[in-house]
C-alpha cells in the first residue's frame, strides 16, 4: 500500500467509527429503533449533514477519494461533533496538514534539552518522545512517576520506560492515579493523535499492538477513536510516600524537538500538594543538605525512593 492510501484508509476508519458512535437523536434525527441495521448514524444521513454527496462520502470511508478540501472536512468534522483537537486529527489523517514523508531522526537527549529540564529546578520533569517513550528524566520526575524503576532506564533505547505501556501494563503507575480510567483515555487519544501524526512509525504500531492485545481496556478505547489534545490536564495522584495531591501537568514541546515534549509537574501555590512535592524532594536530597527543621526525628526513619530494576 502506497503512502497516500495507508493516509487514506485511517481518515477513512476514524469517520467510519465516528459516525457509528453517534445517536440519529444526537443531530436532530428521528430514530426509527429496531428498524435500524447498523448502529449510529447512516452513510447517507451523515453527508447530507455535512453537505457531500452521499458517492463522495463512500468514496472517503473507502480511501478511494484523496485531498479532501479543508471545507469539506470542516463540514464533516462539524457534523460528526468533533472537538478542536479531533477536527485538527481528521485534517491530519486526510493530508492536509500531514509533515511530508522522510525518515523521522533518532530520539536523543541534547545537552539543549538538559539545560531546559534543569530550568525547572526540583519540579518533576519527565521528557516523552514521538511514542511517550521516557528519554530522560530529573530526579524528582523519577521519583514522582516512576520510583520503582532504575534512574538511568531511559539511558538507553532497549530499557527505556513507555507511559503509555505504563499506565495500561504496570501496577505501580496504575495506582499513582486516583481516576485511572480518566488518565486512561487521556493517554490512548494522544496516542491516536501521534499515529495520525507518523503513520509510518513501525515502532509506534508494535506499540498500539502490544497494547491492544495486552490490555482489554486499551483495545476497547483505541476502538473509539477518540483523540486527545496535548496541553494541560489536572489529576489527583496517590503517591506511595507523600500520600494524594492535585497536581497539573503541563505538556510542553521542544523547540525542533520533532515531537519531544517536556512533562512538568507543579502544584498549586501554598496548596498541601505543592508541601508534598517539597518533601517528595526532601527525601532525595543528602541529610546534610536538608533543613533541621525538614529531618525526621533521630529514631524516624527516612523513608527512600525504591529504584529497582523492571
Amino acid at each position: 500500500m502506497d503512502e497516500t492510501a495507508h493516509g487514506t484508509s485511517l481518515l477513512g476508519e476514524f469517520l467510519s467509527r465516528r459516525r457509528a458512535q453517534l445517536k440519529p437523536a444526537d443531530v436532530g434525527l428521528p430514530d426509527y429503533g429496531d428498524r435500524r441495521r447498523v448502529p449510529g448514524l447512516r452513510r447517507e444521513e451523515l453527508a447530507q449533514l455535512a453537505g457531500v454527496s452521499v458517492a463522495y462520502y463512500i468514496r472517503l470511508e473507502q480511501g478511494l477519494s484523496l485531498n479532501a478540501s479543508p471545507q469539506v472536512l470542516d463540514a464533516l468534522a462539524t457534523a460528526l461533533g468533533l472537538d478542536d483537537a479531533e477536527r485538527h486529527h481528521l485534517h491530519t489523517l486526510s493530508g492536509d496538514a500531514r509533515q511530508s514523508r522522510r525518515r523521522l531522526p533518532a530520539e536523543r537527549v541534547t545537552a539543549a534539552m538538559r539545560q531546559l529540564v534543569d530550568a525547572f529546578g526540583d519540579s518533576p520533569v519527565v521528557v516523552v518522545g514521538r511514542r511517550s517513550d521516557v528519554l530522560t528524566w530529573n530526579r524528582t520526575g523519577h521519583a514522582l512517576f516512576a520510583g520503582h524503576l532504575a534512574p538511568d532506564s531511559p539511558d538507553q533505547a532497549a530499557t527505556r520506560p513507555n507511559t503509555a505501556r505504563m499506565v495500561f501494563l504496570d501496577a505501580h503507575t496504575r495506582d499513582l492515579y486516583v481516576d485511572w480510567p480518566r488518565k486512561a483515555r487521556d493517554v490512548v487519544g494522544k496516542l491516536r493523535q501521534a499515529v495520525g501524526q507518523y503513520p509510518d512509525d513501525p515502532h509506534l504500531a508494535s506499540l498500539v499492538g502490544e497494547l491492544t492485545m495486552r490490555s482489554p481496556r486499551f483495545a476497547t478505547l483505541w476502538a473509539q477513536h477518540r483523540v486527545r489534545a496535548w496541553g494541560m490536564n489536572e489529576y489527583r495522584m496517590r503517591h506511595p510516600m507523600v500520600g494524594e495531591l492535585d497536581v497539573l501537568q503541563h505538556s510542553l514541546p521542544v523547540p525542533r524537538g520533532q515531537g519531544i515534549r517536556l512533562m512538568v509537574t507543579t502544584a498549586a501555590p501554598g496548596s498541601a500538594a505543592q508541601a508534598a512535592l517539597r518533601l517528595l524532594t526532601q527525601t532525595l536530597q543528602p541529610a546534610a543538605d536538608i533543613p533541621a527543621t525538614a529531618r525526621p526525628a533521630a529514631d524516624t526513619p527516612a523513608r527512600v525512593v525504591p529504584s529497582v530494576h523492571p
